[in-house]
């Protein structure tokens, strides 16, 4: 895989699990909330393993259904993609 497209799947992946943090932090506190769809967006244009880990290490979004079954779909699709590009 392409050192660039390494560092951009990195930095988003990262960029995801934190944004699922604060969302979490927002909902304990209160506070406006970030968008389903943007949290969905972001685990589809390759933040699906930074999605997965701030489900299961902030215990977010495990019980709706989208999540729990869409963000890994999302990451099975991916990997079925890049395995097609890189075959």
């Amino acid at each position: 895989m392409n050192d660039l497209l390494l560092y951009v799947l990195t930095a988003l992946n990262l960029l995801t699990f934190i944004v699922y943090g604060i969302d979490k932090w927002k909902a304990v506190k209160g506070k406006w909330r970030i968008p389903e769809a943007t949290l969905l967006i972001l685990a589809a244009i390759g933040g699906s393993i930074g999605a997965l880990l701030g489900m299961q290490i902030w215990h977010h979004k495990t019980r709706h259904l989208k999540f729990k079954y869409g963000v890994p779909f999302i990451l099975l699709a991916q990997i079925v993609l890049i395995y097609f590009i890189c075959k």
